[in-house]
């Protein structure tokens, strides 16, 4: 069976939905060996660029719920990566760290995850992956048009 080509007027967000998922179940095929999944990943990325931070900052950080990110830090405090302690500017909170079994396996799912996104990127090239990233960061830094424009 072969595929026939994607019609070129596809809407936009149809294509970067499509693209965005074709990435997932890279990372997630990458990641699975690991033992972390790529929203533990993301919050040990986080957390080693930022430490200490509150579940409520890494939430926003990430984009996620509360209740998803408990989820998450209970996961990566089960697997010994993250330890959860209150926090001493605010006891009401909890400051959340990357223990040292983190580190090793932030490294580890970083390798795979660095390798996914080069074989996701590979069929553009080297310069236009370049080029398709400073793009994206194009987008996300424009300013939003007020509504009704």
């Amino acid at each position: 069976m072969t595929r026939s080509a994607p019609p070129t007027d596809a809407p936009l967000g149809t294509l970067v939905k499509k693209v965005h998922l074709r990435l997932q179940r890279l990372a997630d095929d990458a990641l699975a060996p690991t033992g972390l999944d790529r929203r533990e990943y993301a919050v040990l990325r986080v957390l080693i660029a930022n430490e200490p931070l509150s579940q409520q900052a890494l939430a926003a950080l990430l984009g996620v719920d509360q209740t998803t990110m408990v989820a998450v830090i209970d996961s990566l405090e089960a697997k010994a990566a993250v330890t959860r302690r209150p926090d001493p500017a605010d006891r009401r909170r909890n400051a959340v760290q990357v223990a040292p079994g983190g580190h090793a396996a932030f490294r580890r799912a970083l390798a795979a995850y660095t390798a996914a996104e080069a074989d996701f990127l590979a069929p553009l090239g080297t310069a236009d992956a370049e080029r398709f990233r400073a793009a994206l960061h194009l987008l996300l830094d424009a300013p939003t048009p007020p509504k009704g424009t």
